[in-house]
């Protein structure tokens, strides 16, 4: 990503409440995403200032002069253009290539400068996809960097951070302003990524319209199915790795986070947080293996229709077979010479014929049915 040279234009005039106006007189929020940068700082004096810039300098202007300031920057790829980005902020190269030769998630803590790589969930149906997001942090400044696909990830946090700074006490030491702001980054990604538990879920709630379907095909729901629980395991592990992270933050051992112990809890609680999910995920793993279960059973019965319609059918083929057997072999017995018949014995022998078909008929069946050989129903019961 291209990166311009620095502004060295003063800060912006003052805007309404005491805050700065982000230079471009457009205040709609909807229009926040639409700049490469975003960056908003508490001053010393206790007023905040928002820019919205596809420049670096203006924001390098607002973190010096910031008490605390927190920036996010969107870019194409983030194994290319972090560290063209992040060294402009004054990022060591080794934070940025040791955090993007990780997958999904990272930590690195250097003292005076320390990052994470945490994952922002996507899905898109039964596709869910992990991207990574670079939070860098060194003294009063945190920065945020991930692509623009993420769907617009901090957008809802950008629209309120200048709120969330002034409620930042003004004598607050910088490790619990530093602390306070990437707890707030970090809670707003979690949120995003909770979120699509429900797409899933969503989703979900379609499959059962196709498995109480008896005309849907059934290798189209068990591979609908596969793909269900491959998304869960995707997300599953996105959790994971997040989870991981944060346990590795919430001790407050790194020199930029605080001590303090009540601020500590935050990222406790952001820590279970994700537990909720993780089980709220691991149930609905669940539920779908009894779906695999209802699926198999509904296989198994119909294999057993399958098998009760052929004994059904074998049982008539048997009567049918004693009834032609019999006047079959009287026939081939009295058609030998040594009977002597003739033209006169044809109707007697023919009667033999016919009553012989029927007795062979009735005795068959009744010994079939006495030994309970019919099935009474073709349906699995």
């Amino acid at each position: 990503m291209a990166i311009n040279a620095p502004n060295q234009a003063g800060p912006f005039p003052p805007g309404p409440h005491g805050r700065q106006s982000n230079g471009t007189g457009n205040g709609n929020p909807a229009s926040s995403m639409e700049k490469n940068w975003f960056c908003t700082g508490l001053m010393p004096s206790g007023e905040t200032i928002r820019i919205e810039s596809d420049t670096i300098g203006d924001i390098q202007n607002v973190v010096k002069k910031a008490t605390v300031a927190w920036a996010d920057c969107w870019v194409t790829d983030i194994e290319h253009d972090a560290w063209p980005v992040a060294s402009q902020m004054g990022f060591s190269e080794l934070l940025v290539t040791t955090l993007t030769a990780g997958a999904y998630s990272g930590y690195e803590d250097y003292d005076t400068e320390m990052g994470l790589m945490l994952p922002a969930i996507q899905v898109r149906e039964f596709e869910v996809t992990l991207n990574p997001i670079l939070l860098l942090l060194r003294p009063n400044f945190v920065l945020s960097i991930h692509t623009l696909n993420v769907d617009k990830r901090f957008f809802r946090l950008r629209r309120y951070a200048e709120t969330f700074l002034r409620k930042i006490p003004a004598n607050a030491p910088p490790e619990d302003s530093l602390t306070m702001v990437l707890a707030r980054v970090i809670d707003d990604n979690n949120e995003r990524n909770f979120d699509h538990l429900r797409e899933i879920e969503e989703q979900g709630d379609k499959l059962n319209v196709d498995l109480i379907d008896p005309n849907t095909p059934r290798r189209a729901v068990g591979m609908k199915i596969y793909e269900m629980k491959h998304a869960l395991i995707t997300y599953l592990n996105g959790l994971w790795v997040t989870l991981d992270v944060l346990n590795t933050l919430r001790y407050g051992d790194a020199e930029l986070i605080t001590n303090d112990a009540k601020l500590l809890e935050k990222v406790g609680v952001l820590c279970q947080d994700v537990n909720r999910q993780i089980g709220l995920s691991e149930h609905l793993s669940e539920v779908l293996a009894s779906g695999l279960e209802v699926l198999q059973s509904i296989y198994n019965n119909q294999l057993q229709m399958l098998n009760n319609r052929m004994a059904l059918a074998m049982t008539y083929f048997t009567i049918i077979g004693a009834a032609v057997l019999v006047p079959n072999t009287l026939a081939t017995v009295m058609s030998n010479p040594a009977f002597s018949m003739g033209p006169s014995d044809a109707g007697w022998y023919i009667a033999v014929l016919i009553g012989s078909t029927i007795v062979a008929t009735l005795a068959t069946y009744w010994l079939v049915r006495r030994k309970g050989w019919i099935p009474k129903s073709a349906e699995c019961e």
